[in-house]
């Protein structure tokens, strides 16, 4: 696991230098600058996230690194400890820092962020409204997809949360996001009647949210939820499947296995990343049309105990 830093944000004059292009992607280029956070790994590929000061060193059991050795200097060089230990410095890309950024809420891993992007489909200006953004980890790769011409609108219950996302988001982009729109509070009592193409739900109860998400968005898009338990995403399906403005919903889980190839030594490695939380995806149907009923029979109270629609034969 990475190590931890807080991190500092640039100074304009720092901002100038080091964001070159293109503007808010987070991408920088050029000689590495005081405030920026670099990441530095060891031969056996431990990484720790470090924010450059001048006057500080980064410690390690085989002596240290002054970061004077490396502010000023490009990135990708291998600094030598004082104990002559080779180590790598780059500046982190977005799953290194979504990872090692400081955090109040746990964060939508980089796996299952780079599947709910690609299967909700989020598009250069698209409209995106997030509901639950935690430590702002969903939030960075939404605003990268959309870029300054699209808009994320945020809502999070609890305001530490909140500052975290807010903070993280700043020092990645290098200041505010232009397309970042953040609220603080519960979606359903402070939605503001935008109309979206995406609405992505990462939140304790999502199904108390589904009509809610049903009246942001336009007919055709897409309704994304993010949920850690087999209840959770039990009960947000039905909710889905009962409200019958929607295409039949689909879930999934993302596993990831890394693999060791070294000459002869080709095997399974031992750092694979397996179940964090499920994703489910449902389509929005326009105003007026209804999902086709089931003709299956599903468990009972599968539809929840105060609904009364209709139902498939036999329930």
């Amino acid at each position: 696991m990475p190590e931890l830093s807080e991190p500092n944000e640039l100074s304009d004059e720092s901002l100038s230098t080091a964001l070159k292009t293109p503007a808010f992607s987070g991408v920088r280029r050029g000689p590495l600058v005081e405030g920026e956070r670099v990441s530095i790994t060891d031969p056996k590929g431990r990484r720790h996230s470090v924010t450059l000061a001048h006057g500080k060193a980064f410690h390690t059991t085989k002596g240290l690194i002054p970061h004077d050795d490396l502010i000023g200097g490009p990135e990708g060089v291998v600094a030598v400890s004082t104990g002559a230990m080779p180590f790598t410095v780059m500046r982190p890309h977005l799953e290194e820092y979504t990872v090692s950024m400081p955090r109040g809420a746990t964060v939508i891993y980089p796996k299952d962020a780079s599947y709910i992007l690609m299967f909700t489909d989020i598009f250069p200006g698209a409209r995106v409204l997030e509901a639950g953004a935690g430590s702002g980890a969903l939030s960075l790769s939404v605003l990268r997809a959309i870029g300054e011409t699209g808009t994320l609108y945020s809502y999070e219950r609890r305001s530490d949360h909140a500052e975290i996302a807010a903070k993280n988001i700043r020092t990645f982009f290098g200041g505010e996001h232009p397309a970042w729109q953040l609220t603080v509070g519960d979606l359903n009592e402070s939605y503001g009647g935008e109309k979206v193409d995406r609405v992505i739900l990462d939140m304790l109860a999502p199904w108390e949210c589904v009509d809610t998400a049903h009246r942001a968005l336009e007919p055709g898009g897409w309704l994304c939820v993010y949920v850690a338990t087999t209840t959770q995403m039990s009960r947000t399906m039905d909710t889905i499947r009962a409200h019958r403005g929607w295409v039949e919903p689909r879930c999934v889980e993302v596993n990831v296995r890394e693999w060791h190839a070294e000459g002869l030594a080709v095997r399974p490695g031992h750092a694979g990343r397996g179940h964090t939380g499920f994703v489910i995806h449902a389509r929005r149907l326009a105003d007026g049309v209804y999902a086709p009923i089931k003709r299956h029979r599903p468990a009972e109270g599968a539809y929840g105990e105060e609904y009364d629609g209709p139902r498939p034969p036999g329930v």
